[in-house]
């Protein structure tokens, strides 16, 4: 397929219990990696594991194999990414990332739960000729809130965390096909994003997502 502009970010989750009280790779913190085109809210590619190298690699290469010409890609700062982008793209896209600082006074370093303060936006070029006002996060974390408000695994603070690791795996594909699917947007004139990236030209139903039957 063809997009012209791409926004990668990944989303914490854990599996059976906190980092802390387990050394198992299965175990712990999770995060779920998507790949998003900016124009069609198509989720291009996915994966879900470690935040380390190795899942910056395996999402890269998800768009690798998915997208065809050159493109626009735009990623926090995660070292894993400009690794991971460099060695498979380089030079052969147009690629920047977006860094957005928060910072949390003494005062309220207390608050435990209280959001620190956001102070800024920091735009970089990596290499290519990214487009500066394609240099953005934005459409991505706004899928991250989706990906929390529909899959109870996301939530924080809660008793909703996945056991398994496969059980996070299974449930963030079957959102991914659902949200590519099955969910009509607003920003896209009631249209799917499989629709917009022309995939289908329907509304799926989730008895047909799920191959005619559950």
């Amino acid at each position: 397929m063809r997009v012209n502009s791409v926004q990668i970010d990944e989303v914490w989750a854990r599996v059976y219990c906190c980092n802390r009280n387990t050394e198992r790779s299965d175990q712990g913190d999770q995060f779920a990696f998507l790949a998003m085109s900016r124009e069609s809210k198509l989720i291009i590619g996915y994966h879900v594991g470690k935040r380390e190298l190795n899942s910056a690699f395996a999402i890269t290469n998800e768009l690798q194999r998915r997208i065809r010409g050159r493109f626009q890609l735009t990623t926090d700062n995660y070292t894993g990414f400009r690794q991971s982008i460099g060695g498979v793209f380089y030079n052969t896209i147009d690629y920047a990332t977006l860094t957005k600082p928060f910072y949390n006074p003494p005062e309220e370093a207390m608050r435990r739960y209280s959001p620190a303060r956001f102070v800024g936006v920091s735009k970089r070029r990596v290499f290519g000729q990214p487009y500066p006002k394609l240099i953005t996060t934005s459409h991505i974390e706004r899928q991250n809130l989706s990906v929390r408000h529909f899959n109870k695994r996301f939530c924080r603070l809660t008793l909703g965390y996945s056991k398994k690791l496969m059980n996070l795996r299974y449930a963030v594909a079957l959102y991914v096909a659902h949200a590519n699917f099955c969910r009509a947007h607003s920003a896209l004139d009631g249209r799917t994003p499989a629709m917009a990236a022309k995939l289908t030209d329907h509304v799926w139903s989730v008895e047909e997502l799920m191959g005619g039957g559950y």
